[in-house]
């Protein structure tokens, strides 16, 4: 390597598996990660590890009919026609290879989540590990980078600067802890060091409805990509999308997650009443959750919904953590969660008669799994930003584009780092888009480079 590597990537998430793609088509890969503690600090660590994978092999073996087009109309649905058409056809196209070669080539032990469906999916289309955690995710691409002959790994080491000539990139600069830098010579760079969500400046400006809420990602996704990219000219958009989530226990900072939701459980304000169909999405619950007095509420759940959640690690967290509270009956629950003890009881039996379908709600929710029986559990949470959905815009081979549409060559952008297919705002966003285009782009992005190269 002593004329530089083939490809650099920046950011050891998805970036991992944009590395191993290119090592496995030929090319030697320099992998740089900012973070010591990355196996626990990024985004894809903290996430619940699902990729979506429209007409998977798994999804062929449950009998569940799928396609990039129908993953694509989903797409569409849920940003109102808002997101990136050609991105999101590239992605929904890419989603089951993508978790075909996870798991054949990377190894990861995938397998179709069936037990419960995200909103917005209108089939089982979530792939994941056990225990549901992204941490498993990175330990695994981790070792299998650091094992690989053809990829260093360097940490900690933060990619400041990308530098260009008449023929597209050149080179990077690397500064370490110390403040010496280093000139990497490289013709090929893989931008996957996430958004803006811990830079509190771009936050407030490009998104102030969520601004004062709790930040629940890497204290490296400082926009960074953004810096770099604008530096050479690049295109940026949808700086206002963003995940959000709505499930955050606040005192654990644990997630408690949304399956609770979709088993059944509400989520209900500080008087006690619910506020909204929470089946919409986690998403766009979070700036709802942060309007509300206090910027905090409640999920109530019951003991069937408790066990039917144990597969997650991050609910399993939570319980460990104490946040949950239970009860007997209506008052109980109002007395130790402090929640006005008329409406909790008014609103318990009204969402009971909704869920047995003996009236409409007026929300419009539809998804009720049952009504809740038992014994009552409560969780106090908080909403929180997960992680920026906007950034560099990037072709069907995740190379940033420039202000007319042409590629730079030799730069791409995968994950937070580049525009995703959430639309604006945070309505858009569908459970796994966080993971598809950070996985999805650096795989593409390997696969041309590869090309290009040979």
């Amino acid at each position: 390597m002593s004329d530089g590597p083939d490809l650099v990537v920046a950011g050891a998430g998805g970036g991992l598996a944009g590395a191993l793609r290119a090592a496995e088509l030929g090319l030697s890969v320099l992998v740089v990660e900012a973070s010591e503690h990355f196996r626990r600090g990024n985004n894809t660590s903290m996430s619940t590890a699902m990729f979506p994978g429209a007409g998977s092999r798994w999804q062929a073996e449950a009998g569940v009919e799928d396609s990039p087009e129908q993953f694509v109309a989903d797409i569409m649905a849920k940003t109102k026609g808002q997101a990136d058409p050609r991105l999101a056809r590239t992605l929904a196209s890419v989603s089951a290879p993508l978790v075909e070669w996870l798991a054949d080539s990377a190894g990861l032990p995938l397998s179709l989540v069936t037990d419960f469906n995200y909103p917005g999916h209108a089939v089982t289309r979530c792939h994941s590990i056990p225990g549901r955690h992204g941490s498993g995710v990175i330990d695994h691409l981790a070792r299998r980078v650091t094992e690989h002959e053809n990829i260093e790994l360097l940490v900690p080491g933060k990619l400041i600067e990308v530098l260009s000539g008449e023929d597209g990139v050149r080179a990077v600069v690397v500064r370490y802890p110390d403040g010496i830098e280093e000139e990497i010579p490289t013709r090929a760079v893989l931008l996957a060091t996430n958004g803006f969500g811990a830079d509190k400046n771009l936050v407030a400006r490009h998104l102030p409805e969520i601004a004062g809420a709790l930040y629940q990602g890497s204290d490296q996704s400082l926009g960074d990509a953004l810096r770099i990219g604008e530096k050479l000219g690049a295109a940026t958009g949808f700086l206002d999308a963003y995940q959000g989530h709505g499930a955050v226990a606040a005192n654990a900072g644990t997630l408690v997650g949304w399956a609770t939701i979709i088993h059944g459980a509400f989520l209900v304000d500080l008087g006690g009443r619910r506020f909204g169909d929470e089946t919409r999405g986690y998403s766009e619950y979070a700036a709802e959750l942060a309007a509300r007095e206090g910027s905090t509420g409640w999920i109530v759940l019951d003991e069937t919904i408790f066990e039917q959640c144990q597969p997650f690690q991050d609910f399993r967290d939570t319980v460990a953590s104490g946040a949950l509270v239970w009860a007997d009956d209506a008052a109980g629950l109002a007395a130790v969660t402090g929640l006005p003890a008329d409406a909790l009881a008014a609103e318990l039996s009204g969402v009971a008669a909704i869920a047995r379908g003996e009236r409409a709600d007026e929300f419009g929710r539809t998804n009720w799994e049952r009504p809740l029986s038992g014994r009552y559990a409560a969780v106090r949470v908080v909403p929180a930003l997960f992680h920026t959905q906007g950034g560099l815009m990037v072709d069907e081979n995740a190379a940033v584009l420039d202000a007319q549409g042409n590629p730079i060559r030799g730069l791409y952008a995968a994950g937070g780092a580049a525009a995703s297919i959430s639309g604006h705002g945070a309505a858009g966003y569908l459970p796994g888009n966080g993971l598809l285009p950070a996985f999805g782009l650096a795989y593409l992005a390997a696969g041309d480079v590869a090309r290009r190269h040979h």
